[in-house]
Order: C-alpha cells, then sequence, then structure tokens
C-alpha cells in the first residue's frame, strides 16, 4: 500500500531542519511528513524502543516510519541489527524482515554523518555557498570514509569565510537542502534512504 504519511525519526535538530525543506521540495502533493528528533544518538537508542511500542499500537495502514541515525564510528552492521531488533520487540515490520510490498518502518545509517551527505553533493553546497571552490579539496573527496567529517568541513567553510565563529550545524542544513539535489549523490547511504522514501509513496 502506498503511504500517505511519513513519520521520520532522527537522531538531531540539523536533520529535521534538512528533512523540513528537503521533502517539501520533493514530496508530492498530498503526502504529508512528519519529523521527531531526538537530544543525540544517545537520547534516540535509549528511547527508540518506548517510542516504536507505543507506534505500532495505532500505526494506520497508510503511514511509514524511517529511522535515521548517524553511524559515527560505530559498526554499521551492528547498529543496523540494534535497530532492527527494538523494531521486532515493538511488533513492526521491518523492510529488512518483510521485504519490499508490506514493511512499516525503515532503518537507515547515515554514514557517517549527516554533514558527509552533504559533502556528497558538492555542486548542491557550493550553490548554497558559492565562495567553495568548484570541486572538492581533497580531504572531502571521500565523505563516507572521512573521519571528523564536520569539522572538515567547517574548516573548509572558515577558509572561504563562512562560518567564522563556528558552524552553526541548523543553517547549514536548511541553506544546503535548498539546492540539494534529491536524485543524484554519491553517497550511497544517502541513495538508501532516498530509494526506501521512493519505495514508501510509489
Amino acid at each position: 500500500m502506498k503511504a500517505d504519511h511519513l513519520e521520520l525519526l532522527v537522531e538531531e535538530p540539523s536533520m529535521e531542519a534538512f528533512l523540513n525543506v528537503l521533502l517539501r521540495r520533493f514530496l508530492p502533493a498530498g503526502t504529508t511528513f512528519g519529523i521527531r528528533h531526538f537530544q543525540g544518538k544517545r537520547d534516540m537508542l535509549e528511547k527508540l524502543p518506548c517510542r516504536l511500542k507505543a507506534y505500532a499500537k495505532w500505526l494506520p495502514q497508510d503511514w511509514r516510519i524511517m529511522v535515521l541515525i548517524d553511524c559515527d564510528s560505530d559498526s554499521c552492521l551492528e547498529l543496523k541489527q540494534r535497530l532492527e531488533d527494538f523494531a521486532y520487540a515493538a511488533g513492526l515490520r521491518t523492510r529488512s524482515r518483510s521485504g519490499a510490498n508490506s514493511w512499516q518502518l525503515v532503518n537507515r545509517i547515515v554514514i557517517q554523518e549527516l554533514e558527509a551527505w552533504f559533502i556528497a553533493d558538492w555542486p548542491s553546497l557550493r550553490a548554497a555557498y558559492p565562495a567553495l571552490p568548484a570541486k572538492a579539496p581533497k580531504a572531502c573527496r571521500s565523505p563516507e570514509s572521512m573521519s571528523r567529517t564536520w569539522e572538515t568541513l567547517e574548516s573548509t567553510l572558515k577558509r572561504r569565510g563562512y562560518f567564522t565563529g563556528g558552524l552553526r550545524k541548523i543553517e547549514l542544513a536548511r541553506a544546503v537542502a535548498s539546492f540539494f539535489d534529491f536524485d543524484n549523490s554519491s553517497s550511497q547511504s544517502y541513495a538508501h534512504f532516498r530509494d526506501a522514501l521512493m519505495e514508501a509513496i510509489s
């Protein structure tokens, strides 16, 4: 069944800000969404089991839940399994367990973190901040294998005169989302998120 509403659970406010802009640009008319953010990854992992159990008691058939969490330095496979176990314990059907046609919830890991999605779409980042170089600097050419992703992006922006007082993540997220290319990104984790979203609403 096509989803008419999406519930997106994210770990922090900058992802909420990014998705609020992005989804308003690309979701078809009539598809609604709600975004619920936690106070960081630890808070999300602590509270998610109870939140999912609450959803399971009343989730309409035409709703889908999307859980997004940063990988950071964790094992992607172990983190994904932990999320899958939360959903299973709550009685929700995940895409990994139920397949493409009958899932209620999909878990997606952001590798390494949201700022890696921005770096992976360098033209959109540069559209938001035109003083950036036409090509991503060497330090930013493999965003999903970088460590200290947001710190690297912050220093890159500072060198071009942006965020000289420190990176304002929510402001950055909204600015990049206004130009972000929904269909083309070198980030595999973004592509997995996008594909699940399109599967839900088509």
